[in-house]
């Protein structure tokens, strides 16, 4: 909690649920980046909080982006981002939107697929691709393996085609997991990137860019090596595996660059026990999984919870208010909140910046979305 959150939270009271980002966390975020990896471009990943005032924010401060679909394309630019420095990541692509991103500038788009290669070439011509290999995902707390990506033999075979139809194969991307937890996930795919480099140019194709992805972790209740650690680790893998001919290397952080930056504040709703002989109090709060934590699903994204209250702490489980049975937080993690614990009392879920907001449905229940005030 920054002094600048806490100041806001009680001054100005907002209602709950709301999620409360402090820039100023961002910037420093940015700056800690771009210090830990400086060979590489920062494209920063829309999806995990596209509020203007943050993309402004990175816009102004030099930073890339890197979107899933055309209104995220037209966010950054309405907030100052460039066509050029903006990255069409998602593999999965209508036509229609690929020619509407390169109608409004944008060069780069990825493809995993012969099909999304051909779309490419039809809707884009001349444009840079970058093919995206698949990864285990091991390690990571929110794994993005299998519905992305193809194998490096099919990249290297895709890439090939590529400039056959006309586009300018551009480089190779991976993604490791999300809040990866391993600092050596990169080292093999690296190495697997590298070595569709050196087939690519043994054909007279000469790739520019290496893409690795996001990954990089914000602090949870589970404990992650420090930025150093990660940046230390990549980059010792991008020498030893492409020696003096290094790419243009791009990162796309979500989560290390506003995770830590957002808390949300939510109110107790109720506080009840299924039994006289439950050993647990269930916690019921105004918002759930349907309204920002869909990355509580398995109870994979555990975030810190705090209470203003001081007393002994007891074993609970946290659920949202709607009804739907599948709106339960954590009932496996051991999640201990004050004994004196009241209905109106309201919980700070610290590190909430990233993928809260974005995930929050439009009115399921009839709950409006995540309010999110950036300060």
């Amino acid at each position: 909690m920054t002094k600048r959150i806490s100041a806001f939270l009680t001054t100005e009271r907002p209602a709950t649920p709301c999620l409360v980002v402090d820039l100023a966390v961002v910037a420093e975020n940015y700056r800690k980046l771009a210090d830990a990896l400086p060979e590489a471009g920062i494209y920063y990943a829309v999806k995990a909080n596209p509020a203007p005032e943050i993309l402004r924010l990175l816009a102004a401060l030099g930073s890339a982006f890197d979107a899933a679909s055309v209104p995220e394309i037209e966010m950054v630019l309405a907030e100052g981002g460039s066509p050029e420095r903006i990255s069409y990541g998602n593999t999965i692509k209508k036509k229609a939107d690929i020619a509407a991103a390169h109608a409004l500038g944008v060069q780069l788009f990825a493809f995993d697929s012969r099909a999304e290669l051909e779309k490419i070439a039809t809707a884009a011509p001349g444009a840079k691709v970058f093919c995206r290999i698949l990864t285990s995902g091991e390690g990571a707390e929110w794994p993005l393996s299998r519905k992305f990506g193809c194998s490096p033999s099919t990249a290297s075979r895709l890439l090939r085609e590529a400039k056959a139809l006309g586009l300018q194969p551009w480089g190779v991307s991976f993604h490791v997991g999300s809040q990866q937890r391993n600092p050596g996930q990169w080292k093999c795919a690296v190495g697997a990137a590298a070595r569709i480099f050196r087939e690519l140019a043994e054909d007279g194709i000469d790739l520019q860019m290496l893409n690795i992805g996001g990954g990089l972790p914000a602090r949870y209740r589970r404990k992650v090596p420090s930025l150093p650690v990660y940046a230390r680790v990549i980059r010792t893998a991008i020498r030893k595996h492409f020696g003096n001919r290094l790419p243009d290397v791009i990162v796309e952080p979500g989560r290390q660059m506003v995770g830590e930056a957002g808390i949300i504040e939510t109110e107790v709703v109720l506080i009840s026990r299924k039994s006289r002989s439950d050993d647990r109090r269930w916690v019921y709060l105004d918002i759930g999984r349907f309204g920002g934590l869909a990355e509580t699903e398995a109870e994979a994204i555990q975030y810190p919870i705090r209470s203003r209250r001081k007393g002994r702490g007891e074993a609970v489980v946290l659920a949202g208010p709607t009804c739907d049975s599948a709106d339960i937080l954590y009932q496996k993690a051991e999640y201990r909140l004050p004994l004196d614990l009241q209905i109106g009392d309201r919980l700070q879920i610290r590190s909430a910046g990233a993928y809260t907001a974005t995930y929050a449905s439009v009115a399921f229940n009839g709950f409006q979305p995540l309010r999110c005030y950036c300060i």
